[in-house]
């Protein structure tokens, strides 16, 4: 059993969210979910962005670290990736990362620092959608797994330019993509030890 932390996206955590952890839960993990937007749910990407900046970076993170096991796999969707990768390398217990749909680079000027040793990561996004593939993200991601090497890193591209495909209440769904999402998610889940 791992115990993950998963971020939300841009929209908030919103149905389809709290669906793609209870699968995640439903293989035997324990699932937390910060709400980093108090409840609020903006109809798209950009309000989302909006209403991001006026809470403002150091209240998500506040929310975003609030109550952390001690131990955990960091899990983000899309804008939830910006907190779960930096916990992910810089948070002592970080077991793991599950990236979904975005990725930050970990060379260069934009760059939070190396990637932890140890620490196995798994990037799932879609290749032709245009913030994942066509803004640098799939490029990050190849570059993490080249870095680490296979053993410690995978990333897998699906078929399609949606994005937030795993987020069930939103239109941009894809469920035979998100099943293939979840498989291989519970199969790294299962492979790590607390």
């Amino acid at each position: 059993m791992a115990e993950v932390v998963l971020y939300h996206h841009l929209q908030g955590l919103t149905d389809g969210v709290r669906a793609f952890a209870d699968r995640l839960r439903a293989g035997g993990h324990v699932v937390h979910t910060p709400d980093l937007f108090d409840g609020a749910l903006p109809g798209s990407l950009d309000e989302g962005f909006a209403l991001s900046q006026r809470i403002g970076d150091e209240v998500i993170a506040a929310r975003a670290t609030s109550d952390l096991p001690g131990t955990a796999v960091f899990a983000g969707l899309s804008f939830g990736v910006l907190t779960a990768q930096r916990l992910a390398q810089t948070r002592p217990g970080a077991r793991g990362a599950l990236l979904y749909e975005a990725c930050l680079p970990i060379h260069g000027e934009w760059a939070i620092g190396p990637w932890p040793a140890g620490v196995p990561v798994q990037i799932h996004g879609m290749d032709k959608d245009p913030f994942f593939a066509l803004e640098g993200d799939v490029d990050a991601a190849r570059d993490l797994v080249e870095t680490i090497g296979q053993d410690q890193g995978q990333l897998f591209l699906y078929a399609g330019d949606r994005h937030l495909f795993t987020d069930s209440s939103l239109p941009s769904f894809d469920a035979a993509a998100t099943d293939l999402v979840v498989e291989r998610s519970l199969e790294f889940l299962g492979r790590l030890t607390f």
